[in-house]
């Protein structure tokens, strides 16, 4: 690299979205069948009577992962997840994955089976084919990429641009959880390391844990909002964080919104994890990551309907363009939501 390229712009001045922003103005669309390039949870192509759903995602040890405190058999079921989280976000059916691996020299060919036997297991839990793939010798640790195909009815897909202001804003789940579980893996790791004779004890810890190292997606929740004919305006996956995500969604609809802290769903046990790192449940539900829920936009009168699914909260509604992104707390006060953004556990 030359001593001029280094004094170009920091990536981090632009950050993970400006970067995508910044790509995305050098690429036009040349092809009809591509109806969504770059910008939303997965490329759309027109394939006829429905669309076909492709996304990818890249993991690179050290910065995704940790192999200190991630099995490999969960890290491959980890790999599925995230790969079809971007399908299911618009509103889509999963169908295939391709793994490509980039692996170092210190893994062993037992090592990339467990690997696969842990994708193997998502695939055969949420329905999916793995249909290919890449290996590749890497000079640094383990590379992981992960391309997902699906479909989308024509009249069901769902993007980040559709929320209108007075929409409702909802999550499923609980938010917070997996970022809890990764600080305490991340204690005992260094517990650990400070004394080898310590294993670490993770007894207590069993929810925060596996929402960091074996996640699952509600899938059920789609059926239900299908079932009771609840219109989507908007989705995205958080993976992110809420803050970093809702306001994706906001940018690409071009809104703004209020959310509400009191209406954020933490589970009773984050609480008493984010109580023992001395943290605000809040601070890991808005700028945590790796929740793998799922953040959509709904009309007003959708309020009755959404009360009957258990699995969803409202959290806040869209408000006009301009005004703002802010949480609302409990005595009223606004502050406007920042998008810090997901600390992996590199």
């Amino acid at each position: 690299m030359s001593s001029a390229e280094n004094n170009g712009t920091p990536i981090s001045e632009l950050g993970k979205y400006g970067l995508i922003d910044q790509i995305s103005q050098k690429f036009a669309t040349k092809n009809k069948s591509t109806v969504i390039g770059i910008g939303d949870d997965a490329a759309v192509i027109d394939t006829g009577d429905r669309y076909t759903l492709v996304s990818t995602d890249l993991l690179l040890e050290g910065i995704h992962f940790n192999l200190v405190y991630s099995p490999l058999r969960h890290l491959g079921y980890k790999c599925i997840i995230r790969a079809i989280s971007d399908i299911y976000a618009m509103n889509g059916v999963p169908e295939q994955v391709l793994i490509g691996l980039g692996i170092s020299s210190r893994f062993t060919v037992e090592h990339i089976d467990e690997i696969f036997e842990g994708a193997g297991l998502a695939c055969s839990k949420y329905g999916l084919d793995l249909a290919g793939g890449d290996t590749s010798p890497s000079l640094t640790g383990l590379t992981i990429s992960l391309t997902s195909t699906g479909y989308a009815l024509k009249a069901k897909l769902t993007r980040r641009s559709g929320a209108k202001p007075n929409d409702l804003i909802c999550v499923t789940g609980s938010l917070g959880a997996a970022y809890l579980g990764l600080q305490v893996l991340e204690r005992e790791k260094r517990i650990f390391e400070e004394d080898r004779n310590i294993q670490p004890d993770l007894a207590g810890y069993d929810y925060v844990v596996e929402r960091q190292i074996k996640p699952e997606i509600n899938v059920k929740v789609l059926t239900e909002l299908a079932e009771k004919t609840i219109p989507l305006t908007s989705m995205i996956d958080i993976t992110d964080g809420l803050a970093s995500d809702l306001m994706q969604l906001c940018k690409s609809s071009g809104t703004g919104c209020r959310i509400f802290s009191r209406q954020i769903p933490v589970d009773i046990e984050a609480e008493r994890v984010a109580a023992e790192f001395n943290l605000d449940p809040l601070v890991p539900a808005l700028n945590g990551g790796d929740d793998f829920e799922l953040l959509f936009t709904t009309p007003l009168d959708a309020y009755e309907k959404l009360k009957e699914i258990p699995t969803v909260s409202v959290i806040g509604h869209i408000t006009e363009k301009g005004s703002g992104n802010y949480l609302v707390g409990a005595d009223g006060t606004e502050v406007e939501l920042t998008a810090q953004g997901w600390k992996h556990s590199g």
